[in-house]
């Protein structure tokens, strides 16, 4: 099994890394060198979060429909190589909207659209592989292998950027995401080699759970708990996650920073998002996980006041302190919260569960993206400063982590289990298909 939980570590990993040049290379450059409004881009940026909910229907659908004796390994091929060609097309976004605005726009919806295609294709899949290869006593050490790998392999991808292009240069970056798409290719096919049993075509396929949007809103809506931890997944993922699209042209902005050096932003948080992992993993068992999760919460937190801290005073020691503490507070608190969220959920109910906070996952990234956008933006154009949008937006971002970090004080896993397991909310729960 160890040999297959590193094949399904390499195919997350190679998934990630195609993302990984959009948002710390690509943001920069249409943003700060190109002057491509922070709007437009998130608006980009949001484009396959918007095809989420196709993951249902993918899932269902490989479900029942193998392929050549496969229910997933086509399908995560499928998806990972329109990944592929998507980072691989998207330098032309930069290029083409220099030159002709709406082509290269148009570019930007058919590369943004294409990547996020194969992403919700192939992650639904491979998520589904792992879980099956796994089983459920395995499910913990595989995700712990995706998740470790994949930060490895991001802190490649960084290195890599800025070595390949430390100054701005469109035919350099060019050259760089197709050699990073050619390289997540190479993974994810040695990821999916043999890994996936061939299963008899002459046996009925599994039928898997699904769900309404009716049930899902039922089972959040009838738990005080389940609201609450709805909420505040979405503020804490939010707040974190819509950081990704500015942090780089931040820094170019407000230090100067080359290109090469903002390209190591993500090796540099990533590095510590997994000293982190190790060191959740160490408080495992021996710190209660709400005490774990707020240790990450308020990290983070304290990252985005550093951070606000080195647009005020021109300090780059200062935006370094930020980055750190804002990686190292992610890897707490994505570890943490992922705990958190598989005790709230009920045996009978797994599926159901799971599903609603995925989707405040997704919708978390869809509107902080969109929001982190457009407030810099406005910010920008009330203050007659790009510098002040950039400080305004990591300022609501503290804030709304600091809510969520009060939030997460009112979690009762207890009393969410014990509103779960009561007859009228199942019944209820149950009502609702119908």
């Amino acid at each position: 099994m160890l040999i297959k939980r590193l094949q399904l570590a390499l195919i997350h990993t190679a998934v990630a890394m195609t993302l990984a040049p959009i948002n710390s290379a690509l943001n920069r450059v249409m943003i700060f060198e190109l002057g491509v409004s922070k709007t437009l881009f998130t608006a980009l940026a949001i484009f396959p979060y918007l095809l989420a909910p196709m993951q249902v229907v993918i899932g269902s659908f490989s479900d029942r429909h193998p392929i050549l004796g496969y229910r997933r390994s086509p399908y995560i091929l499928a998806g990972l190589i329109l990944c592929v060609v998507g980072v691989a097309i998207s330098p032309q976004v930069a290029i083409l909207i220099s030159e002709n605005f709406t082509l290269g726009v148009a570019a930007g919806i058919l590369a943004f659209g294409i990547w996020g295609m194969g992403y919700n294709l192939s992650a639904v899949c491979y998520l589904s592989l792992a879980s099956e290869l796994s089983g459920e006593n395995g499910r913990g050490k595989t995700i712990a292998a995706m998740f470790i790998v994949m930060v490895a392999g991001l802190i490649a991808t960084g290195l890599s950027l800025s070595r390949m292009v430390p100054a701005f240069d469109l035919i350099a970056l060019q050259r760089a995401f197709l050699a990073i798409a050619a390289s997540a290719l190479t993974l994810g096919l040695i990821g999916l080699f043999k890994l996936e049993p061939r299963s008899n075509l002459s046996s009925p396929t599994p039928r898997s759970e699904n769900y309404s949007v009716k049930q899902m809103t039922a089972a959040i809506t009838e738990n005080r708990v389940a609201k609450i931890f709805f909420v505040y997944l979405f503020l804490l993922l939010a707040a974190i996650l819509s950081q990704d699209v500015l942090l780089e042209p931040f820094a170019a902005q407000a230090f100067g920073m080359t290109l090469k050096q903002t390209s190591r932003i993500i090796s540099i948080t990533n590095t510590f998002a997994l000293i982190a992992f190790i060191v959740a993993g160490i408080l495992d068992g021996r710190m209660k996980k709400k005490y774990v999760a707020q240790i990450g919460n308020l990290g983070a937190l304290f990252g985005f006041v550093a951070i606000v801290a080195s647009g005020l005073s021109a300090s780059a020691g200062a935006f370094y302190i930020g980055i750190t503490l804002l990686g190292f507070g992610t890897g707490i608190s994505t570890i943490a919260n992922l705990s958190l969220m598989f005790d709230l959920t009920v045996p009978e109910k797994v599926g159901l569960y799971i599903g609603a906070w995925g989707f405040s996952n997704g919708l978390s990234r869809l509107i902080g993206l969109l929001m982190a956008g457009a407030i810099a933006d406005l910010a920008t154009q009330v203050m007659g400063n790009s510098l002040s949008g950039y400080l305004v937006v990591f300022g609501i971002e503290a804030l709304m982590l600091f809510i969520a970090a009060i939030m997460l004080y009112r979690i009762d896993v207890g009393a969410f289990q014990k509103k779960a397991h009561e007859p009228e909310f199942l019944e209820k729960a149950a009502l609702s298909v119908e």
